[in-house]
């Protein structure tokens, strides 16, 4: 009869609020690892700094271009100093005449040219460097932020947990309190006990109503938070119950667990070593930078040699201007540093500096932080663990209670008030338990987020 009725009561939860088939914390884990937003768009931002790497290696490759230009113009020349200012200015070239003339020709030129800054003093390495370290501080925030994923939905799906196990103990709670108000109402009838006892039985049942649709709620927010957690559309969750009765294997283990090796650490920590490399390539600025250069250049010209002679020496035939006629070549290295960049630079790296001591503090605010974390899981896990080993007491000794009063009330022997004194007792103790064996997860939880080793929480399961 018993197992019958808790059936039936398991079978009404259910079908009240709706649950979906059975999601364990691993399955929970993975949905929102591979579907939360942030993590989807850190993961592209690695991914983005893995191919500024690449580029980064392919400043060692020389610069090669290739020109071609073809025009038509008029060549009179001038006694004078020119400067191209801002890339203004034309490149006629022909004899300096005693005036001006139209006379006009095809032109063209074709060049290759290639430079190539073979010694730059370290200036590339030290931007591969700095790549290399922007990948490691990518990868690391990416890590680090599936951590925190990771920890989150623990979280979440725990308190979801709780919340549908306090659910089960006020539908528990108004089954009782609907028996001994049919015990009472029909105690009435038979003249048997005052009416107000069925007045009172019925407030208890009210009470209990309200109580659970409390859970309810409770229980729709918890699993709220959790669907968000997981990036999926709304919907009914069930979890797994299997191991609330238990409690961690490794919880009272590695007494000296330390966090140096949390993955927020590791995060700060690529962001000063990213912040250092930027000073590096900073000073590599003060040196010069050593380049080899070749160019090869064809001409074309509709303006005969003995134009200067005879101005009648030109064609404006296409093929004739465009038909390239003469060549040279050039080869050379050269150097070049600016002296004042030593100046402007000494600045920068002295700003840089700052940064990284910023990020340095940043790095012991974190460590002080995660500190004072792990001393305060490990006082929590003690507490959570008297507290689990009182909880089973609490029930057994409310619940033998509760049956006593039952049977008295059923026999006259004691009033409503009584009873519904024990049944407000023993719906707490169950709570509590719902509470306190949850609670010894989440301090261990905690335990976990402060030394960043999340298998020690998820192999468990």
């Amino acid at each position: 009869m018993y197992f019958k009725k808790i059936t039936f009561l398991l079978v009404l939860i259910f079908a009240t609020v709706g649950y979906s088939q059975t999601l364990t914390l691993k399955e929970a884990i993975k949905t929102g690892l591979e579907n939360f937003g942030s993590i989807k768009a850190k993961n592209n931002y690695a991914n983005a700094s893995r191919e500024t790497l690449k580029q980064a290696h392919r400043d060692y490759l020389p610069n090669l271009s290739l020109s071609a230009q073809q025009d038509y113009g008029t060549v009179n020349g001038q006694n004078g100093p020119l400067y191209g200012f801002n890339g203004l200015g034309t490149a006629s070239s022909g004899p300096t005449l005693a005036e001006q003339n139209w006379n006009a020709a095809f032109g063209a030129l074709y060049l290759a040219n290639v430079n190539w800054d073979f010694f730059t003093f370290g200036k590339i390495q030290e931007k591969i460097n700095l790549a290399k370290i922007d990948v490691q501080s990518k990868e690391t925030d990416l890590k680090q932020e599936q951590f925190q994923q990771e920890i989150k939905i623990s979280s979440a799906y725990l308190n979801l947990l709780a919340s549908q196990r306090l659910l089960i103990s006020q539908q528990k709670n108004l089954a009782r309190t609907e028996v001994f108000k049919r015990t009472a109402v029909a105690r009435v009838k038979n003249g048997l006990l005052a009416g107000v006892d069925s007045t009172l039985a019925t407030a208890e049942v009210s009470k209990a109503k309200i109580a659970l649709n409390l859970a309810k709620n409770l229980v729709k927010e918890q699993n709220s938070k959790l669907v968000d957690l997981m990036g999926v559309a709304p919907q009914n969750i069930s979890t797994d119950t299997v191991f609330v009765n238990q409690i961690p294997k490794n919880i009272v283990m590695d007494e000296k667990a330390t966090h140096s090796l949390h993955p927020l650490l590791k995060f700060y920590k690529t962001k000063i070593d990213y912040s250092n490399q930027q000073t590096k390539l900073y000073k590599r600025f003060y040196y010069p930078t050593m380049s080899a250069f070749g160019v090869v250049q064809t001409r074309a010209s509709g303006f005969n040699y003995d134009y200067a002679l005879d101005r009648n020496s030109f064609s404006r035939n296409y093929l004739d201007g465009v038909n390239p006629d003469r060549s040279n070549y050039l080869v050379g290295i050269g150097i070049t540093w600016n002296l004042t960049t030593p100046f402007r630079m000494s600045k920068q790296v002295s700003a840089q500096k700052y940064v990284t001591q910023g990020l340095q503090e940043e790095y012991n605010q974190a460590d002080r932080e995660l500190k004072s974390q792990l001393n305060l899981a490990e006082e929590k896990i003690k507490i959570t663990l008297d507290n689990y080993a009182e909880a089973p007491v609490q029930v057994k000794a409310a619940a033998q209670a509760y049956l006593q009063k039952t049977t008295l009330y059923k026999n006259g022997l004691t009033d409503l008030t009584d009873l519904t004194q024990t049944l407000y007792i023993l719906n707490r103790a169950e709570i509590d338990r719902d509470i306190v064996n949850n609670n010894v997860w989440q301090s261990f939880l905690l335990k976990v987020a402060a030394t960043g080793d999340f298998d020690l929480f998820i192999n468990e399961f």
